[in-house]
């Protein structure tokens, strides 16, 4: 199961060797044109929140190339012909790394959702994290054990206002209980906990991080899990650049390549093991 989705998130796939030819040959060119594209020529520079979390950065440093995150940061740099010392990190907070305007970084890489409705406003990359909707439930619900497709549409569902989640449970589950829809994060936390309803459903990393941080007792222990996520339907975490950035091809052409050497599935199984790991189940 893992192996299955290590491969969804990123594994290697065979290319035409012209295709893989032509690659590498807009690298090139790519790493010649750098120094006009870079905000500031001669050092890429990358902006993220602070603070960060693992596994996307470890110890709130994302200068120590640890971390998912960091990992594809440090990778798409040398796809580039940037040197690891010439990478600087810049603080961006994360609700405004999507926000209209000019941007004193190349890039932003704070797992940010791409959405087609932010394009007015900023530009993406490709992705870098193909994201899975997961359920989330209290330990004792009998969603836990009993979640077969027909099962599924039997529980009370909620979701995060405007998110994949909230979508997907509409258009994949077909709840027989309308789905509520919360307008933040603690007020879903806190309908689960009540009672109000039996699960919700939320992007993977998001779901762990609830059933860790969020949904725990006072001496820390979770009391509610991940029942599992379901198969990715193109949601996925892009870099983030000011629109119309010229970079953003070159960075595209990166990833390609990180994706097709198979890099990206080495960074998957080393650093997001907690995702991976979790079930996959049908609608």
């Amino acid at each position: 199961m893992a192996l299955a989705l290590v491969a969804a998130l990123g594994a290697p796939m065979a290319a035409p060797a012209g295709a893989a030819t032509s690659t590498a040959s807009k690298l090139a060119n790519c790493r010649v044109e750098m120094p006009s594209l870079e905000y500031a020529s001669g050092h890429l520079t990358v902006a993220t929140d602070n603070p960060v979390s693992s596994p996307w950065y470890l110890q709130n440093h994302p200068a120590n190339g640890q971390g998912y995150e960091a990992g594809v940061v440090y990778a798409v740099a040398s796809q580039l012909g940037i040197a690891r010392h010439n990478v600087t990190w810049v603080v961006q907070p994360y609700a405004s790394s999507y926000a209209a305007g000019k941007k004193p970084y190349d890039f932003d890489a704070n797992e940010v959702t791409f959405a087609k409705s932010r394009l007015k406003d900023v530009g993406f990359s490709t992705s870098y994290y193909d994201l899975h909707q997961a359920i989330v439930a209290l330990t004792g619900s009998p969603i836990v054990a009993n979640h077969a497709p027909r099962q599924l549409r039997t529980y009370r569902y909620g979701g995060l206002a405007g998110t994949p989640g909230l979508a997907y449970i509409t258009r994949y589950i077909h709840p027989r209980t309308k789905t509520t829809s919360y307008a933040t994060m603690a007020a879903l936390v806190a309908a689960l906990k009540n009672g109000a309803i039996d699960a919700l459903v939320i992007d993977t990393p998001t779901g762990k991080y609830m059933t860790t941080s969020q949904l725990v007792n006072a001496n820390g222990s979770p009391f509610a899990t991940v029942v599992g996520q379901f198969p990715s339907t193109g949601d996925h975490y892009s870099l983030v650049f000011r629109k119309g950035n010229p970079l953003i091809g070159c960075v595209d052409l990166a990833l390609a390549a990180l994706r097709a050497n198979g890099t990206m599935a080495s960074l998957t199984k080393r650093w997001l093991g907690a995702y991976t790991q979790v079930p996959t189940i049908a609608p």
